[in-house]
C-alpha cells in the first residue's frame, strides 16, 4: 500500500466504504460504475467506463487487496472502493520462459502456482497464494502447453463453487446489500 494512502487513513479513518462504483473484468480491465451504469444492472452485465489512465491503474494495482471476508478493495486514499468481480479476484497473465513458465497477476505481481482448475465453460484458472486468479484469454494457448508438458494438472470444477472454496466474494454490492437487509430485518 502506498505511504500516502497509508498516511490518509491515519487521519481521516471513519470515511464510508464504497460500493458497485469499481469492477475488473475477465482480462483484468478495470470499470468505473457511476449510478447510471449501476442502475442498468449488476457488473458485468452492466460494466461502464473502462479505465485508461496509466498512471491511475497503476496505483489502483498498488493499493489492492481484500479483506477478512475475501471481499476485494481498491485503498483510495482514506476511502476503502470495492471490486466487483466478473470471474475472480486476479488474472493471470502466463509466459513461456525457458524451460518453464511464469504467471504474473494483472497487478503486476509474480505469483507461485499452486493449483490448477477448469471450469463448465472450459475457463483456466490457477490459484495461488495471493489468490485465485483466471488465465487471460490471450494466454490460455501457452497455459495449455504447461498443462500438456505436465507441470499443472486440472482439476474439473463448478464456477458457481470457487468463490466460496477460495473464499472470495464476486459481488462485495451485493454482500454488503444482504448484510444491511439482514441487519434491518433483526433490529428490535
Amino acid at each position: 500500500m502506498d505511504d500516502i494512502v497509508k498516511q490518509a487513513l491515519a487521519k481521516w479513518p471513519n470515511v464510508p466504504h464504497c460500493y458497485g462504483w469499481l469492477g475488473l473484468d475477465a482480462r483484468g480491465n478495470w470499470y468505473m460504475r457511476d449510478d447510471r451504469t449501476q442502475a442498468e444492472g449488476p457488473f458485468p452485465a452492466a460494466k461502464g467506463s473502462m479505465l485508461r489512465h496509466d498512471k491511475l491503474i497503476e496505483f489502483i494495482h498498488r493499493n489492492y487487496e481484500h479483506d477478512g471476508e475475501g471481499q476485494w478493495f481498491f485503498q483510495n486514499g482514506p476511502q476503502r472502493v470495492y471490486v466487483e468481480l466478473e470471474a475472480a479476484p486476479l488474472v493471470w497473465r502466463v509466459a513461456e520462459q525457458g524451460d518453464g513458465f511464469t504467471v504474473t497477476a494483472h497487478t503486476g505481481q509474480p505469483a507461485e502456482v499452486t493449483g490448477c482448475l477448469l471450469d463448465e465453460e472450459g475457463r483456466l484458472y490457477l490459484s495461488s497464494p495471493a489468490g485465485l486468479g483466471l488465465v487471460h484469454t490471450q494466454d490460455v494457448g501457452i497455459a495449455a502447453d504447461a498443462i500438456e508438458r505436465g507441470l499443472w494438472t486440472p482439476e474439473e470444477v463448478r464456477a458457481a463453487q470457487l468463490p466460496g472454496r477460495f473464499g472470495h466474494v464476486l459481488s462485495p454490492a451485493q454482500h454488503h446489500a444482504e448484510a444491511a437487509a439482514v441487519a434491518e430485518a433483526t433490529r428490535p
